[in-house]
C-alpha cells in the first residue's frame, strides 16, 4: 500500500458547481492585489542624490515629487495657475529604495468655485522582486490664481 493511497477510493470528484463556490470564497492572488488608484501622473528613479542621512529616500523628496504631479493636474483643470494651500493626511507606510521604479497616480477628488482636491498615491516596484508597494498616501487642495497672484474662480 502505497502513502498516497486513501480509503476515500469511492469518493467522487466534486461538481463544478461546487468548485465554482470554493473559489468564491478564496479569491485568488491576482484578485487580492492592491492596485493603485487614479491616473498614472509621473513616473522617475530616485537616486543617491535623493537619500537622507541614513540612506533612505527623503519624506521631502517625496513630498515634493506628489506636489509635482498633482500641481501639473491641478493647473490643467484651472487652465493656469494654482497654489499649494494644504496638503492634508500624508502617510508614509513603507519606505523607498534607492533605485526602485517610483510611480505618482492622481485622483481628482473635488472642484470648488476656486479650489482643487486631489488625491495622490506613491507606488514602487523594487527591481530585484518586482512587487508592486503603495508607499504613501496623500490628499493636497490648490486654488487658482491669476499672474497676480490672487485667487480665481476654476473655469467651468
Amino acid at each position: 500500500m502505497s502513502i498516497f493511497s486513501s480509503n476515500n477510493s469511492n469518493k467522487q470528484n466534486p461538481a463544478p458547481s461546487e468548485l465554482e463556490d470554493i473559489s468564491s470564497e478564496y479569491p485568488s492572488s491576482e484578485d487580492q492585489e492592491p492596485a493603485p488608484s487614479g491616473e498614472l501622473s509621473l513616473r522617475l528613479i530616485p537616486g543617491r542624490q535623493d537619500t537622507n542621512i541614513h540612506g533612505g529616500i527623503s519624506g521631502g523628496w517625496v513630498a515634493a515629487r506628489m506636489d509635482e504631479a498633482a500641481e501639473s493636474v491641478a493647473s490643467k483643470i484651472a487652465h493656469g495657475r494654482v497654489a499649494n494651500v494644504s496638503m492634508d493626511s500624508m502617510v508614509f507606510m513603507s519606505p523607498i529604495r534607492v533605485g526602485a521604479a517610483v510611480c505618482v497616480y492622481t485622483t481628482l477628488e473635488d472642484i470648488g468655485k476656486s479650489s482643487i482636491k486631489i488625491n495622490v498615491e506613491m507606488w514602487t516596484r523594487n527591481l530585484g522582486d518586482g512587487e508592486r508597494r503603495k508607499v504613501v498616501d496623500a490628499t493636497f487642495v490648490y486654488v487658482a490664481i491669476d499672474e497676480q497672484g490672487r485667487i480665481r474662480n476654476v473655469p467651468r
